[in-house]
């Protein structure tokens, strides 16, 4: 079996890293088989297994987790053509024995929709209530800088 871990870039480009050996060591460390510079990524981020005609991926306890078409792996996860690994930032797809042919990166998925806003708690009154006539008041726009008024305090308290 000939497996690739094809690097999906943002301009539509893409890189392939083949899988040699029986397991390979994707992470930040220096001896890692396919080393990824990046803060996100764990030193020992993550492995991939061939036995035979079957691949696996397995996460080594990374911070941030590798997933596999948007979940997370857990334990030993199997891999196929066309699957979607992602580690911290970036997006690889699996290619085996040239399978698929054409790269494309994983659609988007659809937003999810809003939720609706829960209603603004009451405002507590004080004691005795409001007065009717200061209940459109907003202080929220008027603030004061002090740092301004101490200059000129200073001026009116010289002879």
């Amino acid at each position: 079996m000939n497996a690739d871990l094809v690097l999906l870039k943002k301009d539509g480009a893409h890189k392939t890293f083949s899988l040699r050996n029986a397991v390979t060591v994707l992470g930040r460390r220096h001896d890692c088989d396919l080393r990824i510079p990046l803060p996100t990524v764990s030193r020992r981020h993550c492995e991939i297994q061939q036995n035979g005609e079957v691949l696996k991926i397995r996460d080594l306890d990374s911070a941030g987790g590798t997933f596999v078409n948007e979940k997370r792996v857990n334990g030993a996860s199997p891999v196929k053509a066309g699957d979607y690994i992602r580690i911290g930032p970036l997006t690889f797809i699996c290619q085996i024995d040239g399978k698929p042919e054409k790269i494309v990166p994983p659609k988007k998925a659809a937003p999810a929709p809003p939720k609706k806003a829960a209603p603004a708690p009451a405002k507590a009154e004080p004691a005795g209530g409001l007065d009717d006539s200061f209940a459109d008041l907003d202080a929220s726009d008027s603030a004061i800088e002090f740092d301004g008024l101490d200059s000129d305090l200073e001026d009116l308290e010289k002879p």
